[in-house]
């Protein structure tokens, strides 16, 4: 399939890949790991072809499709989302295009017998052979859901793409590779600019795609959900397991103990032969001993510890000024920008020292919020910080801020106090930036370095409330697992905006979920959330138009009621899932009717007699068009009709269980 063999790449002084080879087996979904700068984005474009090393080559196969999303890309103006994303089928349109072009020609011509009619009519059967294997008659189907799977909502997908941001547009790029099957996707950080809910549906389609992939990512829940294969990059070399990320590390970190224990286990070997060399080398009875011996050291291959990059970044944040009880309260607040609402009558209420995250899809307000906190934004409602509240803002492009054209030291100089400033390449150092590396220009950092940056900036001064807007943003596996670690030990209060739910875990225990201009309050951790929200939407559909009812004081009552309850609701969900089994058993008939209906025209069309009494009669064209239209239609309704079954059948099991 696809071979990476003995690439070199080197620049300056610095070798980034050094003969290193691997091949990628159809099908196979594979981890490229390693810190911010060992060369995992730079591998992916020597695949694609955008960099080219020194030595070696990348060998594919013959028309072979090779599909990418880099970190940053060029976006274009004066399309709707849905033509953005049909823009990944050009073969599929192409078709479309010659297809009704050749049906034109034999609803016009009466030449039946003649060589080029007889052409048209191998050249459609041709036509629509391919354009059924690519999916040409269930596309509608595919985008729709690939696009609702990112976040876009039915009304979105007619706008144009101008009016999105370029996170958004970015899940424009994403939805085109996944539509356009290739047989390699190369993923360069794609859960950057999704939410939680669409990471989880990306995970899913991911699973089930039968190209192979390679993707960076340094979302751990990501990778090991979908990936069963790792590739670590370390100053040069590959090291490859064929497991997912959280099973690598144990490995690898196994793998380096063994080898520094049989290092050492050789060394006592070397030093006891090397003792033996010299007491008997110069005694002529044990001379040949002697030279037997030194040969054996010459022969003996030496054992070499694998490269590791042990570096981390190490720090903690300075303690936290005592704060007010309540650290930050909110009151009715409401955010609109034209006619457009935000969120609207959000109540909120973070206290001291708790550790609070704002989840939800993109665009529902989160950022917005925490600018509203942090920047004073305007609002409707009342929002007040507490007695002797000091932020500290890492925000979503904290990293764009930072002034270009300074170095890291003049950066971390102009930003401390007076008192810290002689103490500025200690704080560099404590986030990887050591030597020369303080005179470098912040311009010519990668992001995950810029990041670190404002990391750095931030323990310049005590905070005792740290709002973080999605910090984990380019940070390598190490540099989150430090970040999570420092914030674990905060004394402050912190206000976390985040998408990594590995990150989450263990680290908050209050969630605001921003969802269709409203933010409520989950008392959890983000597991307990997840699975809290994981069939909320089929209940709201399903729950009864009933007053609430206080809670019960005698525990007896209240489970004979809950029982009650229970049973209602699994004798709903019965009568829903006999509907939905009905509905899907009536349109897989049609289907069958329907491909059995065209599989017969389309064997009549092959005899030149019957094509002729076919094609002079009234309607016909017309007629084959609009039952192909109908299939396309039936196979989208039944994809729907199922996905609500499987639900259905889910919440039975469910109920059935408790």
């Amino acid at each position: 399939m696809l071979g990476i063999n003995k690439v070199t790449l080197q620049y300056s002084e610095r070798v980034i890949f050094n003969e290193v080879s691997c091949q990628v087996n159809p099908g196979e979904k594979i981890g490229l790991v390693g810190n911010n700068g060992a060369g995992k984005s730079t591998l992916l474009k020597i695949i694609i072809g955008d960099i080219h090393p020194q030595k070696g080559e990348i060998s594919v196969p013959k028309e072979f499709k090779l599909g990418y999303l880099p970190q940053e890309l060029p976006l274009y103006d004066g399309r709707t989302v849905w033509q953005e994303a049909e823009s990944a089928l050009s073969e599929v349109k192409e078709l479309e295009q010659k297809l009704a072009a050749i049906n034109q020609q034999l609803a016009e011509r009466e030449d039946y017998e003649s060589d080029s009619y007889i052409k048209l009519i191998e050249d459609l059967n041709h036509f629509t052979e391919r354009f059924n294997l690519i999916g040409g008659y269930t596309y509608h189907g595919s985008l729709e859901k690939i696009l609702s799977g990112l976040g876009f909502s039915p009304k979105d997908f007619h706008r144009q793409t101008t009016e999105f941001s370029g996170g958004w547009r970015m899940r424009i790029e994403l939805a085109k590779l996944l539509l356009a099957k290739n047989d390699v996707l190369l993923l360069d950080e794609p859960t950057n600019h999704l939410d939680i809910n669409s990471i989880i549906w990306l995970e899913s389609f991911l699973k089930e795609y039968e190209g192979a992939i390679i993707m960076v990512s340094h979302d751990k829940t990501f990778l090991d959900t979908i990936t069963e294969r790792t590739i670590e990059i370390v100053n040069g070399k590959f090291f490859d397991y064929p497991v997912p990320y959280s099973r690598f590390v144990g490995l690898r970190e196994e793998r380096i103990q063994l080898q520094a224990q049989e290092m050492k286990n050789q060394e006592k070997e070397i030093k006891h032969t090397e003792q033996l060399i010299e007491k008997f080398r110069y005694k002529a009875s044990k001379a040949s001993f002697a030279q037997n011996l030194i040969k054996k050291l010459d022969k003996m291959e030496r054992i070499e510890l694998d490269d590791t990059d042990q570096r981390k970044i190490s720090f903690r944040f300075p303690p936290a000024p005592r704060s007010g009880k309540v650290v930050v309260h909110a009151h009715q607040v409401s955010k609109a920008y034209d006619q457009k609402t935000v969120f609207k009558n959000v109540d909120l209420e973070v206290n001291r020292h708790e550790k609070v995250a704002f989840v939800g899809q993109n665009g529902q307000g989160k950022s917005t919020l925490v600018k509203i906190i942090t920047e004073a934004l305007p609002h409707g409602g009342e929002l007040e910080l507490g007695h002797n509240v000091s932020i500290g803002y890492y925000a979503q492009e904290q990293a764009k801020t930072l002034d270009g054209n300074k170095t890291l030291l003049e950066t971390i100089e102009d930003a401390a106090p007076e008192d810290l400033r002689k103490k500025a390449r200690d704080y560099l150092g404590a986030f990887l930036f050591t030597g020369e590396d303080v005179t470098k220009k912040v311009k010519v950092l990668s992001g995950g370095e810029k990041g670190r940056m404002a990391l750095c900036k931030l323990l310049l001064k005590p905070h005792n409330l740290l709002v973080m807007d999605e910090p984990t943003n380019h940070l390598d596996m190490k540099s989150k697992d430090m970040l999570k670690n420092a914030l674990l030990n905060y004394d402050g209060t912190l206000l976390l905006v985040s998408h990594d739910r590995d990150f989450l875990k263990g680290l908050t225990e209050k969630i605001y979920e921003f969802r269709n201009g409203q933010v409520k309050e989950f008392l959890g951790s983000i597991d307990e959330y997840l699975e809290a929200r994981k069939f909320d939407d089929f209940r709201q559909v399903e729950q009864e138009d009933t007053p609430a009812k206080k809670p019960q004081s005698h525990p007896e009552k209240g489970a004979a009621k809950a029982k009650k309850g229970d049973y209602k609701e699994r004798k709903v969900i019965a009568q829903k899932l006999k509907k939905a089994q009905r509905e899907v058993s009536q349109i897989e008939k049609a289907i069958e009717e329907l491909e059995l209906a065209l599989a017969t025209v389309d064997e009549q069309l092959q005899d030149p007699v019957k094509f002729k009494e076919l094609s002079a009669e009234p309607g016909f064209y017309q007629d084959y068009e609009s039952k192909k239209q109908e299939l396309d239609w039936r196979m989208n309704e039944w994809e729907k009709a199922q996905a609500q079954l499987q639900q259905l059948e889910k919440k039975q099991k469910e109920l059935e269980g408790q």
